[in-house]
């Protein structure tokens, strides 16, 4: 587990959030409004590239298609920031 993640499950162990399975490093931090998980979009897209070792191009559609799509209907699912700055 990442140590983000981590520190989410220590100061908060009252709640169950909803992870995206392999992404656990790509938590960049959680809304208390909602009890929602942050995802750094682009460190999922990392993952796949480094971790999985996907082209790019294949990364990006893969994340879009089928991460970032899963979780569209469920609104206690992530939320998934753009932080490529």
């Amino acid at each position: 587990m990442s140590q983000t993640l981590n520190k989410i499950y220590d100061a908060y162990p009252e709640y169950e959030f909803v992870e995206a399975p392999g992404f656990k490093d790509a938590v960049i931090g959680v809304d208390m409004d909602t009890s929602r998980l942050i995802y750094s979009a682009s460190k999922c897209i990392d993952i796949l590239v480094y971790k999985d070792g996907m082209p790019f191009e294949d990364a990006v559609e893969y994340f879009e298609e089928k991460v970032r799509a899963a979780f569209e209907d469920n609104e206690d699912g992530p939320i998934w920031a753009n932080v490529d700055f």
